[in-house]
């Protein structure tokens, strides 16, 4: 049972490759965290996100996350007016590390995100 804060629908029929395809349609577009070369299901993420020209965004890791990373991923959001966001990556068992990596990419987007918005505009 998924906890109804999620606003989710559970897919009735199909598998991986139909749940992956359906979170890239149902979302303004997809941010892809990867760790190592892009395969699997980060690949056919990111395929299928370039096949239905929804906005996608591929963020390698490997050294860490940097505040050009956040600022890039920001502008990105922003420039496509993205409300509702699919983040896919490989899971953690496949690359070790990736959880702490993508979360700690959404928080430095987050805290810029707020940043800018208190700035005052001149």
């Amino acid at each position: 049972m998924i906890p109804g804060q999620y606003q989710l629908t559970p897919l009735e029929d199909g598998g991986y490759r139909q749940r992956t395809r359906r979170n890239v349609q149902d979302s303004d577009g997809t941010l892809v965290v990867n760790l190592g070369e892009l395969d699997g299901g980060s690949l056919a993420t990111h395929a299928f996100a370039v096949r239905s020209g929804k906005p996608c965004l591929l963020i390698a890791v490997d050294g860490g996350v940097t505040a050009d990373q956040a600022a890039c991923v920001l502008t990105w959001l922003r420039e496509h007016d993205i409300q509702v966001l699919n983040v896919a990556g490989p899971r953690e068992s496949k690359r070790p590390g990736i959880h702490a990596r993508t979360l700690a990419l959404l928080e430095a987007v987050e805290a810029l995100s707020l940043e800018l918005s208190a700035t005052p505009q001149r």
